[in-house]
């Protein structure tokens, strides 16, 4: 069978890490000093296939351990929203959201897991964690 697809995609993603998104705000974490985890979850995330241009469905769960700071929702929400309409790849999603978020609070710990709707039958997972060192 040939390889056929991998040209087809090739530059469409050469972008994404330097996409310009909106900012992430935070507020200061009163209890540094303890481990707790605060979870996100996005039930209706949306993005759109960079390869059919059709919109691509997911929850996106988000965990995280705080430092000095904890992200303000609603700076967020647009942060999120700012998706809908980017042409995107589920991997590169779930690690530019990690990317960002991390850049953003600069937590302990972060997981970020996407799991998107299927598309032609197969239903994807993509999951990334920080740890800082």
């Amino acid at each position: 069978m040939k390889n056929r697809g991998h040209s087809d995609y090739e530059g469409k993603q050469a972008h994404i890490r330097k996409l310009k998104t909106p900012r992430i705000e935070t507020w200061k974490n009163q209890y540094p000093e303890k481990n707790y985890a605060i979870n996100f979850e996005i039930p209706e995330f949306t993005c759109i296939c960079p390869k059919t241009g059709l919109p691509d469905f997911a929850v996106i769960r988000i965990e995280y351990i705080p430092d000095i700071d904890c992200i303000e929702l609603k700076s967020f929400k647009y942060y999120i929203n700012f998706y809908r309409d980017i042409g995107i790849f589920h991997e590169h999603t779930v690690n530019k959201i990690l990317e960002d978020f991390v850049n953003a609070c600069k937590p302990r710990w972060a997981s970020v897991s996407g799991e998107f709707n299927s598309r032609g039958g197969i239903k994807t997972t993509v999951s990334a964690q920080y740890k800082r060192k």
